[in-house]
């Protein structure tokens, strides 16, 4: 176990480069084991999420190998030949829900696999039912005992009408790389529309695929027998551009975010250049710049192009320092709201309403505390508040920001931070 040592008071000041999308990466990953040809990945992050699906697909048989491409970024070669081991154990599962991802396309192109009922981030219950129902309507038998999806479909895989009941972005995932080796056509409504799915589909399209976003909630796929081998470059993460504007803001900096595509970050920026803080858009990114006071928000959390659950968290640290009572209600997961206990230890002044929705007063200074990570977005959280604080706080529960973020301490020490990574 490690431990981060975070000393505030330093405003952050610089450029910093923002890694290709966890969010896309790992989707992609598993897109690759759609042909036997081979299919390279540029712009992929250095993250443990993505080391646990190249061993998890390795264990399968495929052949992964990660290299250094043009200014140290990573690029991943992968061959999908013949599966030797059609099974996703419950280690995988448990350090990555994103491993079910694999569900789609192996059950689609070998017809039939055996996956873990998944773990992953302690932010609630994130069921994968609407992802065993999209296979069963696709024509899949799928049997659930002992914690594993026992799925076959030995005639394959049929188009489809699949209707989710609400936005669920990996289950659209699933269900479109299933779609794309299926027989006839497949249309998702409700369909998720965040830039990671449209990247996604836009990989799969330059493999052969044939898939149209018809309404921004409606997805349409016809099958084809088979798909070929593909470059493709990952868009940069907004989560974390949006974690670096965040730092900028609470620290009193001014820092330059490279590598992110603005539109993708439209209800977030629109948030926090309302609440006062001084955006500027450019050619590859964002500048962001502190202002001397802020205005309190009121943000509900909602599909894209809502506001990301996933930057609602980061967003609270920003609110201890705005003028008045901000609120939060998350919409997405019911149990996201447990690391403001953390941040109330450091001095932010929070009722919380309910398990989905809190209010935050402000201005109030924040302190250095020992505190601790619960997941991953709380990890980006607690070393947002530590950075604002006074004096020096200790931040265990490392791993889970190793799961998301590249390299995040000495990307910070560049820009100013006072930050270590310290043994347990």
């Amino acid at each position: 176990m490690q431990k981060f040592i975070v000393t505030g008071g330093t405003p952050l000041q610089g450029d910093v480069r923002i890694a290709g999308a966890k969010n896309a990466v790992l989707k992609m990953m598993a897109a690759a084991a759609l042909t036997d040809d081979a299919c390279r990945l540029t712009n992929v992050p250095q993250i443990s999420d993505v080391r646990i699906m190249a061993r998890t697909m390795s264990d399968i048989g495929f052949d992964l190998e990660r290299t250094d491409g043009a200014a140290g970024e990573g690029v991943l070669e992968m061959r999908a030949g013949a599966a030797n081991w059609l099974f996703v154990p419950l280690e995988a599962a448990m350090k990555m829900r994103s491993s079910f991802i694999l569900l789609g396309p192996l059950l689609t192109r070998f017809g039939r696999v055996i996956i873990s009922n998944p773990g992953g981030d302690r932010i609630g219950r994130r069921p994968v039912d609407l992802h065993v129902e999209a296979m069963q309507t696709l024509g899949a038998e799928i049997e659930y005992k002992n914690g594993y999806y026992f799925a076959e479909a030995p005639s394959g895989l049929r188009g489809a009408h699949i209707e989710f009941p609400y936005v669920t972005v990996m289950g659209t995932e699933n269900a479109m790389l299933a779609a794309t080796l299926a027989k006839g056509t497949t249309v998702i409504s409700n369909a998720a529309q965040e830039p990671e799915v449209d990247d996604l589909i836009a990989m799969l399209c330059a493999m052969g695929a044939r898939i149209e976003r018809t309404a921004p909630h409606r997805l349409e796929i016809e099958g084809v027998d088979r798909l070929h081998g593909v470059e493709h470059r990952v868009i940069g993460d907004r989560l974390e551009a949006g974690t670096f504007a965040i730092a900028a803001a609470v620290t009193g900096g001014d820092i330059t975010i490279r590598g992110v595509e603005p539109a993708h970050m439209g209800s977030f920026t629109d948030t926090i250049a309302g609440m006062g803080v001084d955006i500027e858009t450019t050619d590859d990114g964002l500048r962001v710049r502190a202002a001397d006071t802020y205005r309190a928000a009121d943000v509900e959390t909602q599909p894209y192009p809502g506001f990301a659950t996933d930057l609602q968290a980061p967003l609270a640290v920003l609110m201890t320092q705005a003028d008045g009572v901000s609120s939060i209600h998350e919409t997405i997961y019911e149990d996201r709201l447990d690391y403001t206990m953390e941040l109330v230890k450091m001095g932010a002044v929070i009722e919380a309403l309910d398990e989905r929705r809190a209010r935050i007063a402000g201005p109030t200074p924040l302190h250095g505390r020992e505190v601790e990570i619960a997941d991953l977005r709380a990890g980006a959280t607690m070393i947002l508040a530590a950075l604002s604080a006074s004096d020096t706080s200790v931040i265990s529960g490392v791993e889970h920001v190793d799961r998301g973020y590249e390299a995040i301490e000495s990307k910070l020490v560049a820009l100013g931070a006072r930050i270590t990574r310290i043994d347990a």
